[in-house]
């Protein structure tokens, strides 16, 4: 494969991804050598440092993730700042309205239903309390996430199953079917 169209897949594997991914997966969905992986992913950690990006990727042990580039951190610090205490976004909102009612439910899966990536949106509610991770007894590689103990308390309810139509929303077959076929195309 071409070292720039290799380049670009990692670094769109990284971005879609949101989490660390190892080496061997990436090796694996493209079909490239280890080496060539490895090589591929060093050339990129030195372009980014080295044009003063405002990502850098990190590779701890056999994975790497996409990171913002610390110099940027105070920047960063206020605008998390600013999202926590702030309203919550209409993304926001759908966010964990979507794992309030289907929960404990896969990023991926609520990805799914939206139709976007939701990785900043999912870690600004966990920083703000209102979401919590749990680990994956089906696939090891990603988490589920549920509502908090806080997002009850916040609105007053001593159960999840106090919210509005929660019988109803929490087991909507257009949903179900969307998150099936989610999960049958992970599968392959």
């Amino acid at each position: 494969m071409e070292l720039g169209k290799l380049k670009s897949i990692i670094e769109s594997v990284l971005f879609i991804s949101g989490e660390p991914v190892s080496l061997a997966k990436i090796a694996k969905i493209t079909q490239v050598p280890m080496p060539e992986i490895e090589n591929a992913v060093m050339l990129m950690q030195g372009e980014y440092a080295e044009n003063s990006r405002g990502l850098v990727i990190i590779k701890k042990e056999n994975e790497i993730q996409m990171a913002t580039n610390s110099d940027n951190a105070t920047i960063l610090d206020q605008l998390v700042k600013s999202e926590i205490q702030e309203n919550l976004s209409k993304a926001a909102l759908e966010v964990l309205a979507i794992i309030a009612y289907r929960g404990p439910i896969s990023r991926v899966e609520v990805e799914a239903i939206r139709g976007v990536n939701c990785s900043f949106t999912v870690r600004s509610l966990m920083m703000r309390g209102l979401l919590e991770r749990v680990d994956n007894p089906k696939d090891n590689r990603g988490y589920l996430y549920k509502v908090s103990f806080d997002f009850l308390k916040k609105l007053g309810l001593d159960g999840i199953e106090k919210l509005p139509d929660y019988e109803a929303l929490s087991q909507d077959e257009r949903i179900d079917s969307i998150i099936d076929k989610e999960n049958k195309g992970s599968d392959a």
